[in-house]
């Protein structure tokens, strides 16, 4: 009975847990004006289901950045410039795009079926839809700038 609890307990903490914090909504409104010659990119994860265990890490120009979390978003404040994601499982999956000043980005990771693991993946995504993707997720963690 004991560890029928325990294993009871464990399963509500993994399947609540992945993902707390403030909502984007509140985030967005109390977020800082951006730094002169800076842009914003929201790198996040919806799905809930499927592989919540498995949470890649992304790289920006490759130093780490972030995790592909189920239900989390992250924010990370950067220079105006050319910059390229990366997520890596069995395979590795990039992404590159350029930041304008005062520019918000919106990138998506999902994973795909693999053969022993799910596949990390990255695509950008309309700033209108990124929002919305966003509303019901939790900030996990603010990246200062970096270059």
């Amino acid at each position: 009975m004991k560890r029928a609890v325990h294993y009871a307990a464990l399963s509500c903490a993994l399947l609540t847990g992945c993902a707390s914090g403030p909502k984007p909504v509140a985030i967005e409104n109390g977020l800082p004006p951006l730094s002169a010659g800076h842009a914003r990119i929201y790198i996040y994860r919806t799905s809930m289901t499927g592989g919540i265990a498995v949470e890649p890490g992304i790289d920006v120009n490759g130093q780490h950045a972030a995790n592909c979390t189920p239900g989390g978003v992250y924010v990370a404040d950067l220079p105006a410039g050319n910059y390229v994601l990366s997520v890596t499982t069995e395979v590795q999956r990039k992404l590159s795009f350029a930041l304008d000043p005062g520019e918000e980005k919106f990138v998506r990771c999902y994973l795909s079926y693999g053969f022993f693991l799910g596949h990390g993946n990255l695509e950008l995504v309309d700033p209108a839809a990124g929002r919305q993707d966003i509303k019901n997720l939790a900030e996990l963690r603010k990246q200062a700038a970096t270059n």
